[in-house]
């Protein structure tokens, strides 16, 4: 398949999918379509690609790799210089934001009794990765770690504990069905100067959807997202792999860009 043989050479290029989808002149969600497979290259696109990955044009389309040539070097090296301006599974946290929006969840659902801990971290997942998908840029941008409870904010400690310690929401250790829970209540409002319009519509659709799943359902949800299933454990999920999701977890319609 031609969107394979694309990806592998890519990724011996180490090149980006924004770079390569700027230099064919398509979106990046369009290039990830031509990854997959479920879009096929023009006759451009194709000659520009087997141009950047120094293929002839008739080994490329065949899906032979060819020799390199001088130029790719100085366009692998190109990408490396923009790599630091990129988002590259690097997560641009926003620890402010991070606590506002805890206190949103927690005033808008924190008191039902399905909403623990558990619930919290998956919530936060969604809300963040979802909104990455929809608009390609961070909402709060935290570090998600892959263990067997799903998704994982690996600064939910320190930021939970500062906001403790502050008085600007209560931990409780609470039961839910036998089994213990920890929640989280909220002191004071938050402050919604923080979020825009657009991130409060979004996390309350990801609360309209989610927020009613206990900690067992939500982990067996999150577990069927791509981004999950494709990190190994312990290690950071990749904010990039949301535009490899399938039908049932994807929340951008890719179809009115093409």
């Amino acid at each position: 398949m031609l969107g394979k043989f694309i990806l592998e050479q890519r990724g011996k290029n180490n090149m980006t999918q924004e770079f390569l989808a700027s230099k064919i002149g398509v979106s990046r969600p369009t290039y990830v379509q031509i990854e997959q497979g479920e879009r096929d290259l023009t006759i451009p696109e194709a000659k520009k690609l087997a141009d950047i990955f120094g293929i002839d044009f008739n080994d490329f389309i065949q899906g032979k790799d060819g020799a390199m040539k001088a130029e790719i070097k100085e366009v692998a090296q190109k990408v490396k210089l923009e790599k630091p301006r990129m988002r590259i599974n690097i997560p641009q946290k926003n620890l402010k934001k991070f606590k506002e929006v805890l206190l949103y969840i927690l005033s808008r659902v924190g008191g039902r009794p399905n909403v623990g801990e558990a619930v919290i971290y998956k919530l936060l997942y969604f809300i963040d990765f979802d909104f990455y998908e929809k608009f390609e840029e961070q909402l709060i941008g935290a570090t998600y770690i892959k263990n067997h409870y799903g998704p994982t904010p690996v600064e939910f400690k320190v930021i939970v504990d500062d906001m403790i310690k502050n008085k600007e929401i209560v931990k409780v250790d609470n039961k839910y069905f036998d089994y213990p829970q920890k929640k989280y209540l909220a002191v004071r409002r938050p402050n919604l100067d923080v979020l825009s319009g657009r991130e409060i519509e979004h996390i309350d659709e990801v609360l309209a959807r989610l927020a009613d799943k206990n900690a067992n359902e939500m982990k067996n949800y999150s577990h069927e997202d791509i981004p999950w299933k494709a990190a190994e454990d312990g290690k950071p999920l990749s904010y990039e792999s949301v535009f490899y999701r399938d039908e049932r977890y994807s929340v951008r319609n890719y179809d009115d860009e093409l």
